[in-house]
This record gives C-alpha cells, structure tokens and sequence, in this order.
C-alpha cells in the first residue's frame, strides 16, 4: 500500500501503542482492521530483550479471514510529524517491521486510513510459529532496554480491558506466564 510519508494518517495501535503512546492523541477511536491478526511472532532484541535472549512483542501479520481490535490515534496535526518521526524511531529499531497505510473499521460503519507496523514474515526476528506454552516461556524471562517483558505484555492486557478489547489467545499467554511466574 506504501509509504504515508506526507499525509496526516492516524496510527492503528494494537500493541504498546495503546497504553504508551508517547504523544496526547487528539482524538481516538475503536477500530478492527480486516485480514491481519496480532500475535507475539517477532523477537525483541530491543525493547524486550536482547541478541542473547530474545524476548516477544505483539506485531501485526497478514493472516486472511482474522481480523484485529485496537485504537486509531489521531495527533494533532501542528504535531504530527514529530510524532511520526518518534514512533518511527521507536517501531523500526530493526527492520523486521513495515510502515503500511491500511484500511480500518470505525465504529458505526465508518472507516478511515491509518499508519500501522506490520512484521515482515521474511525477516529473522519473525517467529510465528510458536507454541503458547513457548511464548509464555519467553516472556516471562526475557528483559531488555525498555524493561521486563512480561510487564509489556501485563500492561497491555490492563489495557484490553480497559478499553473492552477481546483477545482470548493473549489472555491465555498471560495465563500461563502468570503459572511460570508461580513456579
């Protein structure tokens, strides 16, 4: 679909964008993007991890007939590119994401077009394969620069309900991650 380089889109948040966004959204808005499902299969060797030990972050991957829910955040627009360049700094830390535009639900029938960071199945840090029980594993040892990554994946189940957001498989992850820390 391309690049959004000169347009004032909003953001489709799914992940930490919801509870981190790093700017005051002027606005924003339910939304369920058609034909991508959100999932942990990218590696973080960033954020959440290391190059030693990987940790897990939710990213966006093309999967016909899944649908995902999140928020579509609109910046000011005196403020948009800044924040643009700040969430660029933030998503492409690697290039294991693409920066696409995509056509997003609106509740009520509308829809509207949004800047969203989805995974490239082709990249290393893709690991879409994996098993709960293996992802729960991960994240509930991994850490890295932006802190532990079983806090990312609380902070956003906090945050699903909070917004009503259902996601049953992460709420499973988070489940299970829970059982480990237990241990």
């Amino acid at each position: 679909m391309g690049h959004a380089m000169d347009s004032k889109l909003p953001f489709f948040g799914y992940g930490s964008l919801l509870w981190r966004p790093g700017f005051r959204p002027a606005m924003s808005q339910h939304g369920k993007l058609e034909g991508y499902s959100r999932s942990f299969c990218m590696h973080s060797v960033h954020h959440r991890g290391s190059r030693e030990s990987p940790g897990l972050v939710l990213a966006l991957d093309r999967c016909s007939g899944s649908s995902c829910e999140g928020i579509v955040l609109w910046a000011e627009p005196s403020e948009h590119d800044r924040v643009l360049a700040q969430i660029r700094e933030r998503e492409l830390v690697t290039s294991a994401y693409s920066e696409e535009v995509v056509d997003v639900a609106l509740p009520g029938g509308g829809r509207t077009e949004a800047i969203a960071y989805v995974v490239d199945r082709h990249h290393h840090q893709y690991c879409g394969e994996l098993p709960p029980e293996q992802q729960a594993e991960i994240i509930a040892r991994a850490s890295g620069v932006s802190g532990m990554n079983r806090d990312y994946l609380r902070r956003t189940v906090q945050r699903f309900e909070e917004l009503g957001i259902s996601d049953p498989g992460l709420l499973e992850i988070d489940r299970l991650v829970e059982g480990i820390k237990g241990r």
